[in-house]
């Protein structure tokens, strides 16, 4: 053989092996970018996503290469390694979806207290009877991520994953577990400590309106009030939106420092 081409035969003996990693890799960040912040939006093209996942492939591709498990002798184990990979990056992309979703949870607690619950505008996340005022803080959020650069910590995460859970192997149930069910109670709390003025506000406006009916009987105080609930309400919002957004953020960070893989 001639020795000037030893290199090109190696290269295309390492092919496969190459190929095998990237099909790995795509399945798990490609399953994570469904769901994480941004990239993840229903609102972003299909053909965006995939070229995000094919270009963020292509960059860790050489560093994670060498960790890469070898490839199966049969489909039916390259399709169990593919699910696995599927399922891990589904678990990482809900973590972080998870605290993504406390302003929209927020949204919909305070479209109840100030009376906007019956403005509804369908969101692809929560649902079909969504409140508009939800609507806009679930459209907000993914939105302060990217401006404040907090999207670099779930990709991050994501490749720290690979050494967290070796490619090709399933999640650790206990792990997936306790990590999902604190997310999820993070993101509740968070999100309902958001919307606390507006439920305290209420609480005081309808404690007044009682009183009010009470005294004058014939007076149609819901008719009289909810204008004045709404315009109060947003009022609130104004007022102290700079407020929640600098809580959420500061919240969003930390969570998603804690992100297994970082």
């Amino acid at each position: 053989m001639n020795p000037a081409l030893m290199p090109q035969m190696a290269l295309l003996a390492e092919l496969p092996g190459w190929a095998f990693a990237a099909v790995l890799l795509v399945a798990r960040i490609g399953s994570a970018c469904m769901l994480l912040p941004g990239i993840g939006e229903s609102e972003v093209p299909g053909t965006v996503r995939a070229g995000f996942v094919f270009a963020f492939v292509a960059l860790v591709l050489p560093v994670l290469q060498p960790d890469m498990p070898a490839m199966p002798p049969d489909v039916p184990h390259l399709l169990v390694m593919l699910l696995a990979e599927v399922i891990a990056g589904l678990w990482l992309g809900w973590l972080t979806r998870l605290i993504v979703l406390a302003p929209a949870m927020a949204g919909q607690i305070i479209a109840g207290a100030i009376g906007m619950s019956n403005v509804i505008q369908p969101d692809p996340t929560l649902g079909p009877s969504t409140a508009a005022l939800s609507r806009l803080l679930g459209l907000a959020a993914p939105v302060i991520v990217l401006a404040a650069g907090l999207h670099v910590y779930p990709l991050a995460a994501l490749i720290g994953s690979y050494h967290l859970v070796p490619a090709g192997q399933f999640l650790p149930t206990g792990l997936t577990v306790d990590s999902f069910v604190s997310a999820f109670t993070s993101a509740f709390r968070l999100g309902f400590q958001l919307a606390v003025p507006f439920l305290m506000a209420a609480l005081l406006f309808h404690s007044v309106i009682g009183l009010i009916g009470r005294l004058v009987p014939h007076l149609q105080t819901h008719f009289a009030s909810v204008p004045g609930q709404i315009i109060g309400g947003l009022l609130l919002l104004l007022v102290i939106a700079g407020s929640m957004v600098s809580v959420w953020t500061e919240a969003a960070h930390d969570s998603f420092v804690a992100l297994p893989g970082q």
